[in-house]
């Protein structure tokens, strides 16, 4: 039994792949019948004409075996064409495409097409073949799913959408919540730390009565000494001119004992005299005189000092005073708190008299110099006093050169009752208290600090307060 062999035209023709095949004229040589019917175009209209572009777009377009066979393929590929072309990876040296043609069909097709060129023996491309299948049922289903999966996109965008708000509206009534339980709390400890305030204004109330009730002793107390500090100081005017009386008596019998005759008297003067050494007593006595009376001028001023500063004024008055003198009347007073801790230097101007309640200025010098004494580190320092004027204002600086103000502190060291000072070492009212003085007497205070290396506080006054003020 023998059998036939089918010639490659008969595969080629009975090929379900729709294909066609052109020349290097670009001329259709092959047209089999999966393509004709691809295509719904008659063979017999295509074979041995050079314009197959026509046949997919109505309109002389070059297709891929056109490309190939002019060798253009690839630089259409490289020009920027590679969405539409691209090389096929099943088929070497082959390209692939994929287009939508809307003149095939009532409603136009998507195809597939697969384009290689053809060889002759010596290389040369003499030709080339292109396959093509139809996809559009697969297009529309992609395009379907891809519609569907939009819609479900959307769907869940809206939902996710909804939740999120939900989930938005949930967290900001738990936010709600929550802060109006931290105000509560935040609240409440404002209640405690007032309570706790009005407690401490209520101990510091108590301490301000007993430093008036101290106040008033000394001033008292200031007042009986002065009587008899009186007594002394002119009894030893008195007893100066006594004293100078009985020396020249004396110099009157050193003189007679060198005319007095008698040998016993002279001898028992002479004795007398070497017995009490009065030339000593002559020389030390002065001395002594000078010296007590040098202490009792000292006493006299510390008790005029504390008189005037721990006067109460019940009805302050208005006064025209020496800012300078009444300095050195606060530093007297305060010196104990000033000498073991710091070398006190005073820089004084020549100062016209100011207009101010004394006393209360005083205040204000005690409790810049007292803290400045207390800034003091374990090695002693200096504090500086000085007094300047500068056109219709007069000023005072107290500097130190102790541990200065931390930038945290700085912005409520004159708050009430703040303090950083150890629990019963400060009531934390000396600064409020001084500035509350400064600000009646319609003046300032600045202060500059640095951590480690001291702070300055600076007091400026004007030399005339406006009319009737009210201390």
């Amino acid at each position: 039994m023998s059998t036939t062999t089918p010639a490659p035209l008969d595969f080629f023709e009975a090929s379900p792949v729709a294909t066609f095949v052109i020349d290097r004229n670009h001329v259709v040589t092959h047209f089999n019948a999966a393509c004709a019917a691809t295509l719904g175009i008659s063979a017999d209209l295509v074979i041995g004409h050079a314009c197959i572009g026509g046949v997919f777009h109505q309109q002389d377009r070059p297709m891929m075996v056109d490309l190939i066979v002019d060798g253009t393929m690839q630089k259409a590929v490289d020009d920027g064409y590679q969405d539409t072309y691209h090389r096929s990876i099943t088929v070497a040296g082959a390209y692939e495409a994929e287009a939508f043609f809307p003149a095939l069909g009532p409603t136009g097709r998507w195809l597939f097409f697969t384009a290689a060129p053809i060889f002759d023996q010596h290389g040369n491309v003499v030709g080339a073949i292109e396959a093509l299948q139809d996809i559009t049922d697969r297009r529309v289903a992609e395009e379907a799913l891809k519609k569907a999966k939009m819609e479900v996109e959307n769907v869940v965008a809206q939902r996710t959408s909804e939740l999120a708000s939900a989930n938005q509206a949930l967290r900001e009534d738990a936010q709600r919540r929550k802060t109006t339980e931290r105000e509560l709390l935040e609240r409440n400890a404002e209640l405690n730390a007032l309570n706790v305030k009005l407690s401490a204004v209520k101990e510091h109330l108590i301490q301000s009565e007993k430093l008036a009730s101290i106040g008033q002793l000394a001033a008292g107390i200031a007042h009986e000494i002065n009587n008899p500090i009186g007594y002394i100081f002119s009894n030893f005017g008195t007893l100066e001119t006594y004293l100078t009386q009985l020396f020249d008596m004396l110099a009157a019998y050193e003189q007679a004992e060198t005319t007095i005759n008698l040998a016993q008297t002279t001898q028992a003067l002479r004795t007398q005299r070497e017995a009490i050494d009065l030339a000593f007593l002559k020389e030390d006595i002065p001395v002594l005189m000078r010296e007590s009376k040098e202490g009792i001028v000292r006493v006299r001023k510390i008790v005029q000092d504390l008189k005037d500063f721990s006067h109460v004024d019940i009805n302050p008055v208005w006064q025209f005073a020496s800012l300078n003198q009444g300095i050195d009347s606060t530093l007297n007073v305060i010196n104990n708190e000033i000498k073991y801790k710091a070398d006190l230097v005073k820089e004084y101007a020549d100062l016209p008299e100011v207009q101010c309640v004394p006393s209360q200025i005083n205040q204000v010098v005690m409790n810049l110099v007292v803290n400045a004494a207390h800034a003091m580190g374990p090695e002693r320092g200096t504090i500086t006093v000085r007094t300047g004027q500068d056109g219709d204002q007069v000023w005072l600086e107290v500097a130190d050169t102790g541990s200065g103000i931390p930038p945290d502190v700085l912005p409520r060291i004159f708050d009430p009752f703040y303090t950083t000072k150890p629990i019963g070492k400060g009531t934390g009212l000396g600064l409020s208290l001084s500035y509350g003085i400064v600000q009646k007497h319609h003046g300032k205070i600045e202060v500059n600090t640095e951590v480690g290396h001291g702070t300055t506080f600076k007091v400026i006054l004007p030399k005339t307060q406006p009319a009737n003020p009210t201390p």
